[in-house]
């Protein structure tokens, strides 16, 4: 840690900070969430309630997650399997919703649309700042559980870590098999953006070759392991320049674009499962009883005037 931080401030949590916090309003009330300021123009909500997924997310200012009407609806009152089993589509808001772990995409089989997975209360295990470490980062740790007698029974154990000062966060995932028998595990990690990120101007390229964000059906891009993806918007008066990377070791992207007005969503979705024809997923991971996947997926905000 840079030795002298602590003789400039009363509190380091001044400087950053992970804050428990519990929503107390409408269809949110009762949703316990953890709230990240890194100090370096990154802050964000990790939500307990709802996967350990991250529902707002600002940089320097300004918005960049999208935001569902409804807000961040809390899991008693969401039911996957409502509306023909996309019952997922009142409540999916927020910068990251992870799909998954019996199912991704379209429903199947008496699986709902993006699987079990979405809304589901963690138990947090661990979280704060961890100031004595070379490189101070704010950190959470926690569990998520999916569990069908007769069927697929998954444990997801998530750390996400953000740099003190630095606008980047990494999501570190495992899934073990926790069930009595082999089971196929598909993962699709739903990040969602809208305006002012998503506007007139942006670009999107997928190692470094420009790709379209197109009103429509999703598309599925088969990507080299470690393959980077890239979000940049122009400044405007309102609001700065940004860009995004987005890191994976994932065999999948997905780009999913809803431009409709009062919608505009742009969501860049790495997974470990193609698309099919149809709207459902590929072949997934099959797990043995005990055998653990391990992923990662990192996102670097900057600025024009960092980059110069």
């Amino acid at each position: 840690m840079t030795p002298d931080w602590r003789d400039r401030v009363a509190d380091l949590r001044q400087v950053a900070s992970v804050r428990r916090i519990v929503l107390d309003d409408g269809p949110e009330r009762g949703v316990r969430a953890l709230a990240f300021d890194t100090g370096g123009g990154l802050a964000f909500w990790v939500l307990a309630d709802r996967s350990l997924d991250i529902g707002p997310l600002g940089f320097r200012g300004m918005p960049v997650g999208w935001q569902h009407p409804a807000g961040f609806v809390a899991p008693g009152l969401h039911d996957a399997q409502a509306d023909g089993g996309t019952g997922i589509q009142r409540a999916m808001s927020g910068f990251l919703v992870t799909c998954g772990l019996d199912n991704a995409r379209q429903p199947r089989d008496g699986m709902p649309l993006h699987g079990s997975l979405p809304l589901t209360p963690a138990r947090v295990t661990g979280c704060g700042e961890a100031w004595d470490r070379e490189e101070p980062v704010l950190h959470a740790e926690g569990e998520v559980t999916t569990a069908h007698m007769g069927g697929a029974c998954f444990r997801l154990f998530r750390r996400i870590e953000a740099p003190v000062g630095a606008a980047r966060l990494t999501v570190i995932d495992r899934v073990e098999n926790i069930g009595p028998e082999r089971a196929e595990m598909r993962v699709l990690y739903h990040t969602n953006f809208g305006f002012p990120m998503v506007d007139y101007g942006m670009e999107l390229t997928l190692g470094g070759q420009e790709i379209a964000a197109e009103h429509g059906a999703p598309v599925c891009h088969p990507t080299p392991i470690g393959s980077s993806v890239d979000l940049t918007r122009p400044g405007c008066t309102r609001w700065p320049s940004a860009r995004m990377r987005m890191e994976s070791d994932l065999p999948y992207f997905q780009v999913w674009r809803d431009a409709r007005p009062r919608r505009n969503i742009l969501a860049l979705e790495p997974s470990n499962c193609d698309r099919a024809a149809d709207g459902t997923s590929g072949p997934g991971t099959w797990l043995e009883p005990g055998e653990s996947w391990r992923t990662r997926l990192s996102y670097t905000f900057t600025s024009q005037n960092q980059e110069e």
